[in-house]
């Protein structure tokens, strides 16, 4: 069976809620990706040619953050103009941007930090959602009382790097839990998260870096893309 549908089958024999409402097939597409672009989008008319440009790179995930006016618009544009797109939300913070971004179409939600009302929020909607922990109290809310599963570790590396990820997942190794460090993650540090064991991906800003989408400079983008996508490629022959 696939990890999603492993993890489900577990926290119902252990008692802990349920996995299933976070998509099966949307774990999978994450952990395939290996790295998740975390995107700040000033201007809608960008959106499309950004999502283009990770395809070519290799990627067909991306995550949109709500850090600007612009970014449920951005959202709608590229699911209408590029399907092919797994296209999920960044920086959810309230129950209301829930209602916002899952009626916009969004395939998964992410947030900083762990917050129950917007994680049930987020279930209520069938929206897949992945909290940001960076402590034990942050899991066992979030994966104990709500039932996630993928946890965002952050911010990453200034929370003490996978030294610290290690350890904090050290307790909870028997609920299956897989994490997405973001946050000072770049193509050199990814690498030894990738070969941990303990994590379905990791989320990264320098794939399109916010610069370089205002210069709309969309091969750069995908130059950068491609080189993540192959080192994701070969860290995991050596995991």
């Amino acid at each position: 069976r696939d990890t999603c549908s492993r993890l489900s089958a577990m926290t119902a024999e252990q008692g802990f809620p349920d996995f299933g409402w976070f998509n099966a097939d949307i774990c999978a597409k994450l952990s395939e990706a290996g790295v998740v672009p975390v995107i700040v989008i000033d201007e809608v008319q960008h959106a499309v040619p950004v999502a283009k440009a990770l395809l070519a790179g290799g990627l067909k995930v991306m995550e949109l953050t709500l850090r600007t006016p612009a970014a449920i618009e951005c959202l709608k544009a590229v699911r209408a103009e590029v399907p092919e797109m797994l296209v999920g939300v960044g920086t959810v913070l309230t129950p209301e941007q829930v209602n916002a971004v899952s009626e916009a179409g969004a395939a998964f939600a992410v947030a900083p930090g762990c917050n129950p009302r917007v994680i049930n929020a987020a279930k209520s909607k069938g929206l897949p959602f992945i909290p940001g922990i960076m402590t034990p109290s942050d899991i066992e809310q979030a994966a104990v009382e709500c039932g996630c599963r993928v946890l965002k570790f952050f911010p990453a590396e200034s929370a003490g790097g996978l030294p610290h990820l290690k350890n904090l997942a050290a307790p909870y190794q028997h609920l299956g839990l897989k994490f997405m460090p973001t946050a000072g993650i770049n193509a050199t540090n990814m690498i030894p998260y990738l070969q941990s064991g303990l994590c379905a991906g990791v989320g990264g800003s320098w794939l399109a870096k916010r610069d370089v989408i205002a210069a709309q400079q969309w091969d750069t983008i995908t130059a950068t893309t491609k080189a993540a996508v192959d080192a994701v490629a070969e860290a995991r022959k050596k995991q």
